[in-house]
């Protein structure tokens, strides 16, 4: 496994940086949701739970696709 090390402010919180990283790693299918979850250190589970916060579907849809669909009455 690689390491990364940024330097932060005090006010940015760690869990959001990770998920955003994570996030974006799982939706390229570069992670599963399982190396997500460790690369977060939460469970697959608390991923999955919440990686739509971060405008990241589960199914493999984005988020615009969904309201896409919801525009056209389906």
């Amino acid at each position: 496994m690689k390491t990364l090390t940024i330097n932060l402010p005090e006010e940015v919180e760690l869990h959001k940086v990770k998920m955003i990283i994570a996030a974006s790693l799982f939706e390229q299918g570069i992670l599963s949701s399982g190396q997500a979850a460790e690369l977060v250190g939460i469970t697959r589970r608390l991923f999955l739970e919440e990686v739509g916060k971060y405008g990241v579907s589960i199914f493999g849809e984005t988020v615009e696709d969904l309201e896409k669909v919801g525009d056209i009455g389906l």
